[in-house]
């Protein structure tokens, strides 16, 4: 049997035990890395969702609320939910304060709001989160001492995971180092 080796934990391990990448203080600079424009409210008019999934050994990686949402902005309040905390705006902000792709909870949930249909990909939602995404590596976790898969709908996907685009109802799921007993699809 192959050992799979992973590096070192660069991810946190949050009170929950969960393993997370936390979303990035700075978001509106992520966003604009991204190569996204943050907008002062959400809309609708191209409005769809994927599910991600990440997982390190086996272990649910948690996908943060607030990624793509500048929480510091009025505009913007939490609210405690059953499962922790969704993040969302009361009022339009008075600068832009929110990206095009964000989350609003840790479910994973990737929502995708837009003024007009227009192309999304996974490389942009990592940027905005500050975790590195492509063809080598996950954050810290780079092949070949580490083992990484992408998944669109249980599906392998051979190319740069970061080119997934986001077109909605997917789940997609990345794998570092030993997979979870299901791949979601």
């Amino acid at each position: 049997m192959a050992v799979i080796s992973v590096a070192p934990l660069s991810a946190a391990i949050a009170a929950t035990g969960a393993l997370t990448w936390p979303a990035p203080k700075d978001t509106l600079r992520q966003v604009h890395l991204a190569g996204l424009i943050p907008l002062p409210q959400e809309t609708i008019e191209y409005h769809v969702h994927d599910q991600l999934y990440v997982f390190v050994n086996g272990q649910a990686v948690t996908v943060p609320a607030g990624i793509g949402i500048n929480t510091q902005d009025p505009g913007v309040a939490s609210f405690p939910t059953g499962s922790g905390e969704t993040i969302g705006l009361v009022a339009p902000c008075q600068l832009a304060c929110i990206s095009p792709l964000h989350t609003h909870d840790a479910s994973g949930l990737i929502h995708i709001e837009a003024p007009k249909r227009e192309s999304f990909n996974l490389g942009q939602f990592f940027t905005e989160w500050g975790v590195r995404l492509n063809a080598a590596c996950v954050g810290n976790y780079c092949r070949p001492a580490t083992s990484i898969h992408a998944y669109v709908n249980g599906a392998r996907y051979s190319g740069n995971p970061a080119h997934i685009l986001l077109t909605g109802a997917q789940k997609i799921t990345i794998v570092i180092g030993i997979p979870p007993a299901h791949i979601p699809g």
